[in-house]
Formats: structure tokens, C-alpha cells, sequence
């Protein structure tokens, strides 16, 4: 029994989200294939899934490493002018993600720099803001997880009884 947390997500539209995830490239005929519908109806459910913001765009995974990014860092940002901080990650190309968050810190940033010194000037630019601490990333145990609909955990199915007759 599937107990998904969005009943307009059937057990199709679920392996056709971990199939795109998986490889976004697939084609409708291919990925139709592999979740056993036909490619007219796979491709009307990745058109409700796209039209219904629950498939919200397409891209590509690169190795920032590749690029010439040798450090990859999270920066904790302190209480700071919103607008202010928001306006500076829009300045920030290196700024691959931002989060406005609850807690002690405000932001977390995650930033991609060439090296030690280009670390500095980036850090330095929200140091000005608030406090900020900085931690760099040695080693990535999970990036880019396929995430499919939430599962009910707290609905069990019913205890049958066995009666003795």
C-alpha cells in the first residue's frame, strides 16, 4: 500500500521522477520504456509533473573541480540586513548555493573558490556584514540525492486478530 504524502503521484509518476533524476537525457521512448507505459503517456505525465512545479527544471552536474575550483567551503553568515545579504550572493558568482536559515546563524552559503586567497576576499566581502565561520569542505558523502514523494511512516496497516474457534 502506498501511503504518499501526495496522492496525485501514482507508483508511474514516482519511477518516472527517479528515472529523471537519475538521467535527465532520457528519451520519452527510453524512459517510457523503462517505466513500462507508452511514450504518448509517459510524455503527458512529464508534462503534468513539469506543469504542476513538481519537475522544476533541467540541468547539468558539473565537477567544480574540473572547472578550476579547488575548494569548496560553507560559509555560516550571523543576524545581517536581509535585503543586504541577498543582494550580496546575487554579487557573488562564487556563491553555488544560499539558504536563509533558522538557528544561531542567519544564511549558509556554500561558495566554490581557486584557492586560499580567493577564499579570503570572498569570506571577507560578508565578514564586513556580520559574523560569519567558515568551514571547508574536505569531502562530499552525498551530493544531488534523487528524491522521491515522502512515505507515511506513522500509519501502520491494522493488526489482524486470529481468533480461536
Amino acid at each position: 500500500m502506498d501511503f504518499s504524502l501526495n496522492p496525485a503521484l501514482d507508483a508511474h509518476d514516482t519511477r518516472i521522477l527517479a528515472e529523471l533524476q537519475a538521467d535527465a537525457r532520457l528519451t520519452m521512448a527510453e524512459l517510457g520504456r523503462r517505466v513500462h507505459l507508452s511514450q504518448p503517456a509517459v510524455t503527458e505525465r512529464v508534462k503534468k509533473l513539469e506543469a504542476a512545479g513538481v519537475i522544476s527544471g533541467y540541468r547539468a552536474t558539473v565537477n567544480l573541480g574540473k572547472l578550476g575550483y579547488g575548494i569548496r567551503a560553507i560559509i555560516r553568515v550571523g543576524r545581517a540586513d536581509y535585503a543586504r545579504v541577498v543582494e550580496l550572493v546575487q554579487e557573488t558568482p562564487e556563491c553555488v548555493n544560499a539558504y536563509n536559515v533558522t538557528g544561531d546563524d542567519s544564511w549558509i552559503l556554500e561558495i566554490a573558490v581557486i584557492d586560499v586567497s580567493h577564499l579570503d576576499a570572498v569570506v571577507t566581502k560578508f565578514c564586513i556584514l556580520t559574523e560569519t565561520a567558515t568551514s571547508i569542505i574536505l569531502n562530499p558523502a552525498r551530493e544531488h540525492q534523487p528524491m522521491l514523494p515522502p512515505q507515511r511512516s506513522d500509519v501502520k496497516p491494522p493488526i489482524r486478530k486470529v481468533l480461536n474457534a
